[in-house]
């Protein structure tokens, strides 16, 4: 792919989820995840690889779907009640739909099909990219409609989410799949909490960004794709991976790293809310997760290849580590101390 084609669809992704982000008016916010959609398939397939074409057509299908579905529910209110504006969605049918859309657009089960496939099909960078940044415009359309939304559709959408994406997460050897459950696992406690505190549904998208974007860079550096390759990483780069355990744990939720704060902060909000059972549900649910990060950490610093001579080891140069990544590592393990300060903002 040329630079010139990457620069225009890197800017396209940045125009994109600014329209979205920015704009009140329905038409204004599905031109920008059209512009979106537009501008990622390109770095989809960009590798000319069976399986990437198999990945762009999916997610072009599945994108195309949801926003027909967000097109018809903002036409639909319109006509019942008059209002283009994103705040104003209260027709029960447009509520429905806008909700069933924007769940196939984030991944959310029943709609998550396409997601661990698309991931799988393409590259480590791109599967960051469809991991945070493109779920960021559906998020902020989400909290926007949030006081609309069917509380109860939502809360079992949430925990089915968080149960899916523990379980299915568990037989897999495919670093990039255990990843993409482990995003729809993290949407599932977003979404529990959207209706109750949609601030907090902000700042858990922001921390698992954080810690999800240590974790695809380190895996990046390390040309890690599969658990058997990330077996020898512990011998190319130890420091690396050993702080590369702590952010898979930070992940997890595991205290007193970073990922601990969102699902300490949601459970407290949903013990507020009277939703007891619920909260037990979910962190219940958590403990499928850390099976799985908890593997990819034993994989990562513990294991070493069972058999030396029938196991080719990946040759690599000896070479710095970005700073970039060394700094989202630490973030992703030591903002913990930060939670008085985040329990404050009004």
């Amino acid at each position: 792919m040329s630079p010139q084609a990457k620069f225009i669809s890197s800017m396209s992704l940045i125009l994109g989820t600014t329209i979205t982000i920015s704009s009140n008016h329905w038409v204004m916010a599905w031109t920008g995840l059209e512009i979106n959609t537009l501008a990622i398939l390109p770095l989809i397939s960009k590798s000319h690889h069976p399986r990437a074409i198999e990945a762009s057509t999916k997610y072009f299908l599945t994108q195309a779907t949801a926003s027909t579905l967000l097109l018809f529910s903002s036409m639909s209110n319109a006509w019942f009640t008059g209002q283009w504006d994103i705040t104003q969605l209260t027709h029960p049918m447009s509520c429905v739909l806008a909700t069933a859309a924007l769940s196939m657009k984030l991944g959310l089960v029943p709609f998550h099909f396409w997601f661990p496939e698309v991931l799988q099909g393409t590259s480590l960078t791109t599967s960051f990219l469809l991991a945070t940044i493109m779920k960021f415009p559906p998020t902020i359309l989400f909290l926007l409609t949030s006081p609309s939304l069917n509380t109860t559709l939502l809360i079992t959408m949430a925990i089915a989410s968080a149960a899916l994406g523990g379980w299915m997460g568990l037989n897999q050897t495919q670093v990039r799949k255990i990843l993409a459950f482990s995003s729809i696992s993290h949407l599932g406690w977003m979404t529990v909490i959207i209706v109750y505190n949609p601030k907090l549904t902000l700042i858990s998208f922001y921390l698992y960004s954080l810690t999800t974007a240590a974790v695809f860079f380190a895996l990046n550096f390390a040309n890690v794709l599969k658990l058997s390759t990330l077996m020898t990483a512990w011998s190319k780069t130890p420091a690396l991976t050993a702080t590369l355990m702590l952010t898979l744990l930070s992940l997890a939720g595991l205290p007193p790293l970073t990922g601990f704060l969102p699902k300490w902060l949601i459970l407290q909000e949903l013990t507020k809310q009277e939703l007891t059972p619920t909260a037990t549900i979910i962190a219940l649910l958590s403990l499928l997760g850390l099976f799985f990060y908890l593997r990819l950490a034993y994989c990562a610093t513990i294991t070493v290849p069972p058999n030396p001579a029938n196991h080719m080891k990946q040759w690599q140069a000896s070479k710095s580590i970005n700073t970039l990544t060394s700094i989202l590592i630490m973030l992703s393990i030591m903002l913990l101390p930060l939670s008085p300060t985040i329990l404050t903002i009004p």
